[in-house]
Order: C-alpha cells, then sequence, then structure tokens
C-alpha cells in the first residue's frame, strides 16, 4: 500500500503545474556547479564498562571524499554524485573492539576486526522545476531514514528519492531503498534489508512555526510513522523559548515478531523539549515517554535482523533523550536538564560546550518492573575559525551512564569517552 502511494506522490511531484519555484532555471552547468570535498576524520571510542563486563575501544583514522556535480541545463537537468570512504585501523585489538554502539570496523569470521575497508558508491540524478529524483547510493537523512555518521564512516543505502521543493516552505520527500552499507563493513546489503519506503514531508507555516509528518515501511520487519511540531518564541533581541515535539508508532510485522521471540508488537515513543536560550547561554528542559506492548521498545538502526534490529539508519531516533542511553525501553518515562554555552561571547569564537543530566524509570523488562537509568552527559566543541585549519573541528564528548539492576537486561552501566577531529577540505 505504501508503495502505491509513493508512486502517487511521485506523479503529483513530477507533474506540478505553475510551479512557483524552479531550481532547474539557475542551472549552470554539470561542471559549473560541481564540488569535490574531502573530510578527514579520526576518531577514538572508550567504553569503560561497569559491572564485570569487558570494556571496549577502537580508533581510526578516515578519509571520506565526496563529489556532487551540477545539473546540466534545459527542462531536466541531470547531474552524478559519489562518494569514495577509506578507513584505517588504528588499535586493532580483537578483545577491545566489536561493541555494537562503537562499531567502526566489523569482525571477520576469525574475530579480527578488519585492519582497513574501503568503498565507494555513486548515484545519478535528475531535476525537473525544483523536483529531484536520485537514483543509486545515498545518505539519505529522514526522520523515518537517517544513515549514522557519527562514528568513523557514515552509513549509506541503495534506491531512489524524490525531493520536492516546488512551493516554499514545503518539502516533500518519497523513496525506496533496496540495500544498506554497514559503516564498518564494505559491501552493499550488509544488514539483510529486503526494502523500507518512506514518504513524508515538512511544512514551514511561520517563520516560528514548523512541522513534519513521515512515515516508512521496512519489509517483514516493521511500519513507522512520525510527527513533529517546533514552535520558536522570541522574547527579546537576544532570548527566544524553542518548543519541539517529537513523536513514534512502530508496528511491527507479526512474521517479525514470532522469528525473534519478541514479546508484543506496538511501540509509541514522544518527546517534548523546552529550550530557553538568552545570549551564549541556553537551556534546555524535556520529557520523553515511551508505551506499548513491544519489549523492543523503540526499535531503530542496526544491522542483524536475528539480533532484533531494524535497518533504517542508526540517527532515526529524533528525539530530546538520546545520547549514549536513548532512554527508549519498554514503558520507560525519561527528563532531561540541559545547558548549553557559546563562548564566543567570551572572546572565544568556535567553542561551544553542552551538558545535560537524564534519568529514566519505570523500565519494564522480561524479567522486572521499575527498572532506572540514568546519565550524565558533557561535551566541548571547537571549530577553528582561520588560517590554514580553517573549519578543523575537535569535538571530545564524555558520558557515565548508570543502570539499575533491574533494567540489566535493557542496558548496561558505563563511562564513555568520545574524541573526534575532522578536517574538512574543499578541493573545488
Amino acid at each position: 500500500m505504501l508503495n502505491k502511494r509513493i508512486s502517487l506522490i511521485a506523479l503529483g511531484m513530477l507533474s506540478a503545474t505553475q510551479a512557483m519555484a524552479n531550481d532547474q532555471a539557475e542551472a549552470k552547468g554539470f561542471v559549473e556547479d560541481s564540488s569535490l570535498k574531502v573530510l578527514l576524520r579520526n576518531a577514538y571510542i572508550n567504553r569503560d564498562y561497569k559491572d564485570g563486563n569487558p570494556d571496549k575501544s577502537e580508533w581510526g583514522q578516515a578519509a571520506i571524499g565526496t563529489f556532487s556535480s551540477g545539473f546540466t541545463q534545459g527542462t531536466v537537468g541531470v547531474g552524478v554524485d559519489a562518494f569514495g570512504l577509506y578507513a584505517l585501523n588504528l588499535e586493532r585489538s580483537e578483545d577491545r573492539s566489536g561493541a555494537q554502539g562503537i562499531d567502526f570496523f566489523k569482525k571477520g569470521n576469525s574475530g579480527n576486526p578488519a585492519n582497513d575497508l574501503s568503498k565507494g558508491g555513486a548515484a545519478v540524478k535528475f531535476r525537473l522545476s525544483s523536483t529531484t529524483l536520485t537514483y543509486g547510493d545515498q545518505m539519505p537523512e529522514l526522520p523515518v531514514l537517517n544513515y549514522d555518521n557519527s562514528r568513523l564512516l557514515p552509513e549509506s543505502y541503495t534506491g531512489t528519492l524524490i525531493t520536492s521543493k516546488e512551493i516554499k516552505g514545503l518539502v516533500l520527500n518519497a523513496g525506496r531503498f533496496t540495500a544498506e552499507s554497514r559503516k564498518s563493513a564494505e559491501g552493499r546489503d550488509s544488514g539483510g534489508l529486503k526494502s523500507i519506503n518512506v514518504l513524508g514531508g515538512s511544512y514551514q507555516f511561520t517563520e516560528q512555526f514548523k512541522a513534519a509528518v513521515y512515515a516508512s515501511d521496512v519489509e517483514d520487519v516493521l511500519k513507522k510513522q512520525y510527527v513533529n511540531a517546533n514552535y520558536v518564541f522570541p522574547i527579546d533581541k537576544d532570548q527566544s523559548l524553542t518548543l519541539d515535539f517529537n513523536g513514534y508508532r512502530t508496528k511491527l510485522d507479526n512474521s517479525y515478531v514470532r522469528e525473534n521471540g519478541i514479546t508484543g508488537d506496538d511501540n509509541k515513543i514522544w518527546s517534548l523539549a523546552a529550550t530557553f536560550a538568552t545570549g551564549p547561554h541556553s537551556f534546555t528542559l524535556a520529557h520523553q515517554r515511551s508505551t506499548g506492548d513491544s519489549n523492543l521498545g523503540y526499535a531503530y538502526g542496526g544491522y542483524q535482523r536475528d539480533q532484533n534490529r531494524v535497518g533504517d539508519g542508526g540517527n532515526t531516533i529524533y528525539l530530546a533523550n538520546s545520547y549514549w542511553s536513548d532512554f527508549n525501553a519498554e514503558d520507560e518515562r525519561s527528563w532531561q536538564l540541559g545547558y548549553g554555552l557559546d563562548f564566543s561571547t567570551f572572546g572565544v569564537p568556535g567553542l561551544s560546550y553542552n551538558f545535560a543530566y537524564v534519568r529514566g524509570d519505570n523500565i519494564t523488562t522480561s524479567t522486572s518492573e521499575g527498572g532506572t537509568e540514568r546519565e550524565i552527559f558533557n561535551q566541548f566543541k571547537y571549530v577553528v575559525q582561520s588560517g590554514p585549519a580553517k573549519d578543523l573541528s575537535v569535538k571530545l564528548r564524555s558520558s557515565i551512564l548508570r543502570v539499575s539492576q533491574k533494567s540489566s537486561e535493557y542496558n548496561v552501566s558505563g563511562n564513555e569517552v568520545r574524541v573526534v577531529v575532522d578536517y574538512p577540505i574543499n578541493i573545488f
């Protein structure tokens, strides 16, 4: 059914009459609008697990090259996007690698992580007016299909995506993807994804108010719907209050539930965050709640279906309380107090700091109820503002996560440290 809806909306996008926007009319040419960029990334994650669990860490150096052509001139523009990825394992420890939440280098049959990995992809794109159809290898950024770029190498997906911006403020998306490329492995279809259909859009109603609705259907796994509403209340020249609501409803397929021994098939999860910004300071208060009968809680991302993973992208969690823990267990309720500081006001442009304390309770597992967890999150980030290293960024992040015994089936306690250095280079 969703596949038919995608076909219908795609026809509507491509046959829009009297379009209010026409990006193709401004096309300068295939070469003239082309760009080639290289991102050099050095990333390290260390997890000091508690309760007798072995510590895990991975460290790697990556080069991420992306090429994006312009569109040829004419009624229908044609272009090409491509990427090439390479990562070198700087730790190569059989004992310390292999944590699900790190996953820089996938372990092989021998039990050893790869020494390095390389892969690439390309897509062809067509543009009519302000509607673009892209077919091939892509890195989608949608609330129901969002590739993970928060580790060493990014995930990617193979398929078709239509994006329409014919009406000012309105963005529509429809797509179908039939393979995924794991961030820690070479090749495509590394997770057994049969297909995922996505459909939805966002609309900027006013300068202050924006909303979005999306849906996805992962074949033989689940159907998911997402809704967002974001409102910014301007208070003074440098003061504002932002309210951000995000919610997902997930329905697992009955066959997937039976095959994987899952209890229940339904989950609803939502978060509401209020952020007061004043000058260089921001203060956040957020609440997040998970309900439903599925013992998976909110399911997203991952690769192996036999490990209760979904395959819809490692960043498909547009929720307020997602740090090391996602606070997404069955029946979990969580609260966040957050703080942010921009040091540019104090003479250090490019330096920022973020803090969050999140506490979750009411966690249900197969053996207990009323479990709790809490996390203290800290992050410093600095972006070089000028000179030869302009735009180089250094991010230092730490989390202290403590999980009660009642919640040990769902999560694990530990201390996490992440260091990520990104150096973007514009070739042309």
